[in-house]
């Protein structure tokens, strides 16, 4: 799965110095709204719900996979990108603050690509050692190395 985000150019490295998880959620959906699978109504609905329900897309430390239904008129494609932060971004909740730096966005147009999607997210990221691998990465090449190390 990380040669998909590589082949289908879904890796964004941000440069920006973000403390507010609606800008961070914002710069996770630049990738999916440049290649037009979502448009802005897309964005929102993740912001709001987010607001509703609290910090669900901090799935574990540092990872968060935000997301919304996927019966979304927002959504014009599937796709999953990745965006890794530059520092993390504090999420608060009902039980305390939860941060993430790497983000996994998705996008689905059809409810049964939503859930294979979050499937194969999951089984990748519970590979051991993965996400250390991912936080310590600051660029593309960076990337490519762990890319070839997970192949």
């Amino acid at each position: 799965m990380l040669n998909y985000f590589f082949d289908h150019q879904l890796i964004r490295y941000s440069d920006k110095v973000i403390t507010d998880w609606r800008e961070a959620i914002r710069e996770s959906c630049l990738l999916l709204l440049d290649q037009k699978i979502i448009d802005e109504t897309y964005v929102a609905e993740i912001i709001h719900c987010v607001e509703e329900y609290g910090p669900y897309i901090v799935i574990v430390p540092q990872v968060a996979m935000p997301h919304s239904s996927e019966n979304s008129k927002g959504v014009f494609g599937t796709a999953i990108s990745f965006t890794k932060m530059k520092q993390p971004v504090r999420f608060e909740s009902d039980d305390g603050e939860k941060f993430a730096t790497l983000f996994f966005t998705l996008a689905a147009k059809q409810v049964e690509e939503h859930i294979e999607n979050i499937q194969k997210l999951s089984e990748l990221l519970m590979t051991e050692g993965l996400i250390d691998r991912l936080m310590a990465t600051n660029s593309i090449e960076d990337y490519q190395a762990v890319m070839q190390e997970y192949d």
